[in-house]
């Protein structure tokens, strides 16, 4: 039983620290850019956008094709950085503890 107790203890604690974590996680931004710079996307870790910038010289009715192609690249580029700083904050939280494949938190 005493095993027990301090799995629970052990328990309630990274309970708090994801809980942390998640909080932290609506706070952080990653930028996600394409196009050399010309495109950026900046995002919570989390996944939501929060601004868009887009180099003047982009803007060309002519052109919108490589302009949505180039936002697409961006957003990519933003949520494949986003998703690692979520695996980096994670590891921290469980002690380099992975998961099992397929296991996902409420996030």
């Amino acid at each position: 039983m005493k095993n027990l107790g301090a799995m629970m203890k052990q328990a309630q604690q990274m309970q708090s620290k994801m809980a942390e974590m998640q909080a932290a996680l609506e706070q952080a931004e990653v930028t996600g850019q394409s196009g050399g710079g010309m495109i950026q996307i900046v995002m919570t870790a989390k996944g939501e956008p929060k601004r868009v910038k887009i180099d003047p010289s982009l803007v060309n009715p002519a052109e919108v094709e490589v302009l949505e192609d180039l936002i697409a690249a961006a957003l990519r580029d933003a949520r494949a950085k986003a998703d690692a700083h979520v695996a980096e904050e994670m590891a921290k939280v469980t002690g380099g503890m992975s998961l099992p494949a397929g296991f996902k938190l409420p996030f």
